[in-house]
């Protein structure tokens, strides 16, 4: 489904600033896999997101979608593959536009241009019962403004426009981080309904490494721009937090220490 191939970025080549952001990246998710990435700052996990989606192209290494090259398309052209949500809930919608107006560009996502951005009863319909599948009440609120919603309900409705046109690729870059707790498990739930009902192949970063083991079916630990540890599903029903943290000390020699990671 997703593969990368000796992926490696650099940034700021030759000056002061020059950072190795990944290196000789090797991750394959077949279809169905839910992966959830952990990691201090400077992992390279953002990187990793943002090579997969588009928003950097990798200095070397392939990256593909079944079997396709797409390391080589810009980050548009790779939208009718991947959904994506962000950490921050104002980034997957357009504030001053309805509810209504960011699912119908959500659904025309990825399509050829000139379909019609415009509203039928057929589309109208299918909005709805998909925004009934969040359990939140923005079915009722088609026409209201995005800007006038919370935290938690702009990022329930991206998560819903990420995934209702079914992307190959789901990709979640700290989207419960930014929200109080009861919003971010409301989030943490929906995301794994949504993904589950929708047999979705999913990367999620998270800074919770309490939801990195309690969600998916594996996990991956990054640390100075190299992936260190890939457990599997079986080993994942019964790690901990504390062996997790074990585990990162034992390969890289130090000590978890983000501010931003919590535990639990």
């Amino acid at each position: 489904m997703l593969q990368l191939s000796h992926v490696s970025k650099l940034f700021n080549p030759g000056s002061p600033d020059e950072k190795i952001a990944l290196i000789d990246i090797h991750l394959s998710l077949k279809p169905g896999d839910f992966v959830t990435v952990i990691g201090s700052n400077g992992a390279g996990k953002s990187t990793l997101m943002n090579t997969i989606s588009g928003v950097m192209t990798p200095d070397a290494g392939e990256v593909r979608i079944n079997g396709e090259v797409i390391h080589h398309l810009p980050e548009h052209e790779r939208s009718r593959w991947i959904g994506r949500v962000f950490q921050d809930p104002m980034a997957g919608t357009a504030p001053r536009m309805t509810i209504e107006e960011n699912l119908s560009m959500a659904y025309a996502r990825g399509k050829k241009r000139g379909l019609s951005f415009g509203v039928n009863a057929k589309k109208r319909a299918f909005f709805l019962e998909q925004l009934q599948r969040l359990g939140i009440g923005l079915e009722g609120r088609l026409r209201a403004k995005v800007g006038m919603l919370s935290g938690g309900e702009r990022q329930a409705l991206s998560l819903l426009m990420a995934t209702f046109t079914q992307p190959q690729i789901l990709l979640l870059d700290e989207h419960t981080a930014a929200l109080d707790p009861a919003r971010a498990e409301l989030i943490t739930r929906l995301t794994k309904e949504i993904v589950a009902g929708m047999k979705l192949t999913t990367l999620m970063v998270t800074h919770n490494m309490e939801q990195a083991i309690r969600l998916g079916n594996r996990l991956i630990m990054m640390d100075k721009g190299r992936i260190i540890l890939d457990v599997s599903e079986e080993r994942k029903k019964t790690l901990s937090v504390e062996q997790l943290l074990g585990e990162f000390e034992r390969i890289s020699g130090n000590k978890l220490s983000d501010d931003r990671v919590v535990l639990g």
